[in-house]
């Protein structure tokens, strides 16, 4: 197939399919950033509202360098994927003080921030500056693979540099931006992982995937991802309706997010004596407090880790001292509402404190 006519008829395909997207059809490259950053992981129908919060709060890239990185993480709360948030909020800090507050326009200078890779990079520089640039992610690589039949395992180091060379070979010198735009959207929606809709594909006479019966064998992606489980026991240590909470600081998930007094183990238990034993704080709380509420398991499930988690609400006698450990706190039910958490603690309160409030 002539490279010329694959952007000719996917773009073609564009103007008639896409979907009509706050971020597209515009110029703004804070708003293109970041809409880009929310989509990494995350699906459009999920990362839309989360979108529109961010720019009615942060308007610009000086309003969200600015911002309390609490407000922040609290904002971007039940997206997951954490370190997106803390780096965004970086990388306006970065533009503001470096930059004068604004993007660079060129590919290689938006290297130079710090949480923007080489597909977003790309992405900025086609969509907000009209750069001849490439974009690649997983939807192109899909594309590329199946239309050209490229069997490069896209999780060897060598497929970037394989696909990069196709997708700069199919790019055209005229209006890149809506290429980049339609070879993405059609990877998106019409080449999807599962269950492509060959039979009504414009590309259908030149792919070799299709002629070859391998639509469902590229992309080639061999590397399995080892996944670790984890069993959680949380402690909802509650008193005169304040609840006793701490930042997770340490490097692991949901780090600057705000959670209870956590018991991780190494297999599931349903005995609590088993839970708390050699916890001397917990031993002593429970001497002064009536359990409120044993949750079901909540399992939560990441790219790369499994975590079962079991809530433990603990209510305290009112006149009896507690002496927290060294890094929590008492908040009161809306100071606990206002506090960044994981997905997995507001799903619990949403269902059992705040709804009962």
């Amino acid at each position: 197939m002539q490279h010329l006519f694959f952007s000719q008829k996917i773009t073609a395909w564009y103007n008639s399919n896409k979907r009509d997207l706050p971020w597209r059809n515009i110029n703004n490259p804070y708003f293109i950033w970041l809409s880009e950053v929310i989509l990494q992981q995350t699906r459009v129908v999920q990362g839309m509202p989360y979108y529109f919060k961010f720019i009615e709060n942060f308007p610009t890239v000086q309003d969200l360098a600015v911002a309390d990185e609490k407000e922040v993480l609290r904002l971007w709360q039940g997206l997951g994927y954490y370190s997106r948030a803390r780096n965004l909020h970086t990388t306006a800090k970065m533009v503001v003080e470096n930059y004068a507050g604004e993007f660079p326009n060129t590919y290689q200078e938006l290297l130079k921030l710090k949480g923007i890779g080489t597909y977003t990079a790309a992405a900025i520089a086609s969509f907000a500056f009209g750069e001849k640039v490439a974009v690649l992610d997983g939807n192109v690589y899909r594309v590329l693979s199946r239309v050209f039949g490229e069997s490069t395992d896209i999780s060897n180091n060598e497929a970037k540099k394989v696909f990069t060379k196709i997708a700069e070979t199919v790019l055209p010198d005229k209006d890149s931006d809506t290429h980049n735009q339609a070879i993405m959207e059609f990877g998106a929606m019409q080449c999807t992982p599962g269950m492509p809709n060959c039979m009504f594909c414009p590309l259908s006479m030149e792919c070799v995937a299709n002629a070859t019966g391998r639509v469902g064998m590229l992309p080639v992606k061999s590397k399995k991802i080892k996944v670790r489980e984890r069993f959680f026991n949380y402690f909802v240590i509650e008193q005169n309706r304040n609840f006793a909470m701490h930042e997770r600081t340490h490097k692991d998930v949901w780090s600057g997010m705000y959670d209870f007094y956590l018991k991780e183990l190494s297999e599931n238990t349903e005995l609590l004596e088993d839970i708390i034993e050699g916890d001397d704080f917990m031993n002593e709380l429970l001497k002064n407090s009536v359990i409120k509420r044993k949750s079901d398991t909540y399992l939560h499930v990441l790219t790369h880790q499994k975590i079962q988690t079991k809530f433990w609400h603990v209510e305290i006698n009112p006149d009896f001292v507690v002496n927290l450990p060294a890094d929590f706190d008492w908040y009161s039910i809306n100071e606990v509402d206002d506090l960044p958490k994981s997905t997995l603690v507001n799903n619990y309160l949403t269902s059992f404190v705040f709804a009962t409030t």
